[in-house]
């Protein structure tokens, strides 16, 4: 289904990785480790890429630490996006370093006559940039000109980026507008999916914590995949880029935009549930965390209507009274011993 209404955008490639043009999906994060700390950098990229990142962004505070940026990509599993802000000399650092992608906001930079050369050096070196705006990032004459913060007003400010690029004949772009709002969210990306043809990046910017924040990125981002927008994605959480991948994930699975690993079905409890299915679940979803199969795996609280409600899964438990039953597409295989349930159930999955 996802297929079917994605809007088709223009291809670029960060390293192996290709964005837009009909490529799957992509999920990345951000690096939060210190930037003195490289050693440290490249331990948590590897975490981030075990655990399902596929491009990864670090700050560039400063030129000693541009300098160092070839430590990090000569040892990443995955692409390196440098995020650059004020100095167009460390993005032309960047780049010699040997970054797949840049992330600039040409509007915030020191000297934007420089922006010939970025945009020169990035095309000899295959390198695409990612272009946008944010709330905060928007011009006064623009704000002027609609008296505040609005999908037009967004937009135009990404449009004036655009065209400076466009200008000097630069066309490896990524779009991105981020905002909090999610109803601003999806009004201006429905305006560029008709606007452009460039690949976009979404994201809801400064979600919050883990909790609120899914909630909020799962409303935002897995609206516009459903629409057909996004080339790749980044859950912004306060926590751990690891918590952000995961997050990424679970959204797009659950736009049926990726697989990747299991999805389990399980259900809320009522009266009829006789065992401790949160516990359960929350024992399933342990033992699968480094499963990378896509399947779909049930956890059900009651061997009456279990199998019947969740015959989509591959395989499944059911169970209350001191026993349970084993399934595979609503087709019950054997009865167990309560306690012996998570067990069949990995054998089974074993045999998948």
């Amino acid at each position: 289904m996802f297929n079917v209404f994605r809007k088709k955008t223009r291809q670029v490639k960060a390293k192996d990785l290709p964005i837009g043009g009909g490529a799957p999906v992509s999920v990345q994060t951000m690096t939060n480790r210190p930037a003195e700390d490289i050693e440290g950098t490249i331990e948590q990229i590897y975490e981030i890429a075990q655990a399902g990142g596929e491009l990864v962004r670090i700050a560039v505070p400063n030129m000693a630490f541009a300098k160092k940026i070839s430590k990090i990509t000569d040892k990443s599993p995955i692409p390196v996006a440098a995020d650059i802000h004020f100095d167009e000399n460390l993005a032309l650092e960047a780049l010699n370093q040997g970054v797949a992608k840049l992330r600039l906001n040409p509007g915030n930079l020191s000297h934007k006559e420089r922006l010939s050369d970025i945009a020169s050096l990035a095309s000899q070196l295959h390198v695409p940039i990612r272009i946008g705006v944010n709330e905060g990032s928007i011009s006064k004459k623009i704000l002027e000109k609609y008296g505040s913060i609005c999908p037009e007003s967004l937009l135009e400010s990404l449009e004036n980026e655009v065209k400076l690029f466009e200008k000097l004949e630069f066309f490896d772009l990524v779009l991105s507008v981020k905002t909090f709002s999610l109803p601003l969210t999806l009004k201006v990306h429905s305006m560029i999916a008709e606007r452009f043809d460039y690949p976009v990046h979404i994201g809801v910017t400064e979600a919050g914590l883990p909790y609120s924040g899914l909630v909020r990125s799962s409303a935002g981002i897995g609206t516009l995949l459903l629409l057909g927008i996004g080339d790749t994605v980044r859950v912004s959480l306060t926590g751990s880029p690891l918590e952000e991948v995961k997050a990424a994930w679970e959204i797009l699975k659950a736009a049926e935009a990726r697989k990747r690993g299991p999805i389990i079905i399980s259900c809320p409890g009522c009266g009829r549930t006789a065992i401790d299915i949160y516990t359960l679940a929350n024992r399933v979803d342990k033992a699968l965390e480094t499963f990378s199969k896509p399947i779909t795996v049930a956890v059900m609280g009651c061997a009456v209507n279990g199998p019947g409600e969740a015959r989509q899964a591959d395989v499944g438990i059911a169970g209350g009274h001191g026993e349970g039953v084993v399934f595979r597409k609503g087709k019950i295989i054997r009865k167990v011993p309560e306690n012996q349930l998570l067990k069949e159930l990995m054998n089974e999955i074993e045999t998948l």
